[in-house]
């Protein structure tokens, strides 16, 4: 047999081992199935720690405000396996981009959509597979220890407000140390005058967030949302560096979380990881469209 008969092997033949013995399909499965159940486990565990900790839940909304794309069950994932990750991507990505592993790291588990399947009631679902990912930090990336820049605060505050869901007015009527408030009833968020621009971005990135969970089908509720606009505005605020600390405190989280379940932790993250995310995504489109344009403009 020539070197070359390998590249004529039909799709069905199963695959050898490197020792010679024959794919074993079963043993296989059998593997990716404790695979799953560890990572789900994991997320479950991760889950109710960062419920019973005001600081561990603190550095849950770090990971998830570094992570904004990812779900909460990856970034409770992340946040279990690689806590100080900043950048990932999976093996061959890494390679594509240059970038070897170093030996003796050991990769960590995310979850991806896979195939497709019915449930018995008739819907459909995505099953979920492990993945191996590696952070930059395990890599031989030479850029690992780039910082990252952020806009100036005009322009970080503009974008905070382009395309908000409700209109946004000066105020002179706002209660003694209210900076500024969501009105449900007029649907407009009012702030205090003369504020300096931290102050201004924690405040506002809180009331829009108030203002992206209240959907008009009456299950709106500041108290009930309370403790998500807060945690949004939080992620916030470390997404695009406006300062927290001494701002921000989650000694109480264990009192608005501890008694749930995984899954409605989860849940709650959630309600957090889309408010905040829906504010970033315009701020990102203006904050990006606007690089485009000054790349674009002539040099002088």
């Amino acid at each position: 047999m020539s070197n070359f008969d390998d590249l004529f092997r039909r799709e069905n033949e199963q695959p050898a081992l490197q020792n010679g013995l024959p794919f074993d399909k079963e043993a296989w499965a059998q593997k990716k199935q404790e695979q799953r159940e560890m990572v789900y486990g994991m997320i479950d565990d991760t889950a109710a720690a960062v419920s019973q900790d005001g600081t561990k839940f603190q550095g849950y909304l770090d990971m998830q405000s570094r992570f904004d794309r990812y779900s909460v069950s990856n970034a409770l994932l992340i946040l279990a396996q690689k806590p100080n990750a900043t950048r990932i991507a999976d093996f061959d990505t890494w390679k594509e981009q240059g970038a070897y592993i170093r030996k003796k790291e050991s990769g960590f588990y995310i979850l991806e959509p896979g195939e497709e399947y019915q449930r018995e009631d008739g819907t459909t679902g995505i099953s979920y597979n492990p993945k191996k990912m590696f952070d930059i930090s395990q890599t031989g990336n030479s850029r690992k220890r780039e910082t990252p820049s952020y806009s100036d605060e005009r322009t970080r505050l503009k974008a905070l407000m382009d395309h908000a869901p409700t209109p946004i007015r000066i105020s002179e009527t706002l209660p003694s140390g209210v900076n500024a408030l969501y009105r449900p009833d007029t649907r407009e968020i009012q702030i205090r005058r003369g504020m300096d621009a931290g102050s201004i971005f924690r405040a506002l990135s809180q009331e829009l967030a108030h203002a992206e969970m209240d959907k008009g089908d009456g299950s709106y509720n500041r108290t009930k949302h309370g403790f998500h606009a807060y945690c949004a505005s939080y992620m916030l605020c470390k997404q695009y560096g406006v300062e927290t600390g001494g701002f921000y405190h989650f000694d109480g989280a264990p009192q608005e979380l501890a008694a749930l379940e995984p899954q409605e932790i989860r849940a709650e993250l959630s309600v957090i990881r889309e408010a905040a995310g829906e504010i970033s995504g315009r701020m990102y489109r203006m904050l990006n469209q606007q690089r485009q344009q000054k790349r674009q403009e002539p040099e002088r």
